[in-house]
């Protein structure tokens, strides 16, 4: 049999973003039923500047596919991460396609977010402030203006001119007010919505630094060490997850060193309508994620659906 070799180009060229936002949240709801396989992340150091991470197994009911990502992670460098996702067939095992994952991650990632955000930031949500700039701040924007009209953005980035290059190229692409920040105070004081991208092994939010009724979407703490949200923070807030399991073990708790009682809900547990999501409009509310492997499933599933009638994507036969 042949199978799909898809660049990034084919990614986005068989991606429909709001499709995906629909798919995940449906997705999000199936995986609160019984699991036939706990997601699992395997990290490995390879030296001093990068590591390897293993995803896996994606499975959803409805998909007959499973998914293995394969993912290289090194900081510092542009791109920072890059890998591929294995989609299987479910029966045989067969390698249905093999997809760039870097841009397939920050893809879904993106959808993720603007979930979260669209079931727990207030309906009037509408200023946004980005704690990183990297490729993975403008998938969010980008992403949060499917579910929310954005008025302004503020950004932070240790890296000020990069801070600086990001505001002008989404100022351009996006039609919006983007201003670079000199400080997480200061991008963070007016807004309703915070998204942290970042690779910290410091806490940088505190209590008292966010407004009443504002949301944070939490990405970076997704291995042990990292950390963006403070224990004070996390005791005053609500926070959410979209695993328990793997949160306690590399999330924004685990960072903290808290345990599970932090912990009010999964995000799929709110979606399907099994725990209670923001209850008052002051609510300070948290969506940590450590990303999990059926969200890669749902994305690298959207795009072979296109691609497999695209004549101009490649194929080969590794049984030849």
């Amino acid at each position: 049999m042949s199978t799909l070799l898809l660049t990034r180009s084919d990614v986005v060229r068989h991606m429909e973003a709001l499709t995906l936002l629909s798919e995940m949240r449906e997705a999000f709801r199936a995986d609160v039923e019984p699991r036939p396989a706990e997601p699992q992340r395997a990290r490995a150091s390879l030296h001093d500047k990068g590591s390897a991470l293993v995803v896996f197994p994606g499975t959803l009911p409805g998909i007959p596919a499973y998914t293995v990502k394969v993912h290289a992670e090194f900081p510092g460098r542009r791109p920072a991460t890059q890998g591929v996702v294995q989609l299987h067939d479910l029966e045989t095992g067969a390698l249905l396609a093999m997809l760039d994952s870097g841009h397939l991650t920050a893809l879904r990632t993106g959808v993720v977010g603007a979930l979260a955000a669209d079931v727990l930031a207030r309906q009037d949500a509408s200023r946004v402030a980005l704690i990183g700039a990297g490729a993975q701040a403008s998938m969010q924007l980008k992403s949060l203006r499917l579910v929310r009209s954005l008025n302004h953005v503020r950004v932070f980035d240790v890296d000020v001119a990069r801070a600086v290059e990001f505001s002008t190229r989404m100022y351009h692409a996006l039609n919006l007010p983007v201003r670079p920040a000199m400080s997480v105070e200061e991008a963070v004081e007016d807004a309703d919505i915070v998204i942290t991208a970042t690779p910290s092994r410091e806490p940088f939010l505190f209590p008292g630094m966010l407004r009443g009724g504002s949301h944070v979407t939490a990405l970076g703490a997704d291995e042990p060490g990292k950390a963006e949200l403070s224990a004070g923070l996390l005791r005053q807030s609500t926070f959410f997850c979209d695993n328990r399991a793997l949160t306690l073990a590399m999330g924004a708790p685990a960072g903290a060193g808290l345990g599970e009682d932090i912990i009010h809900a999964e995000l799929g547990e709110v979606l399907a309508g099994k725990k209670p999501g923001r209850t008052d409009a002051a609510q300070v509310t948290l969506f940590g994620a450590v990303g999990l492997p059926f969200q890669d499933l749902v994305a690298a599933w959207h795009v072979y659906q296109g691609a497999r009638h695209d004549d101009s994507v490649q194929r080969v036969d590794f049984g030849a």
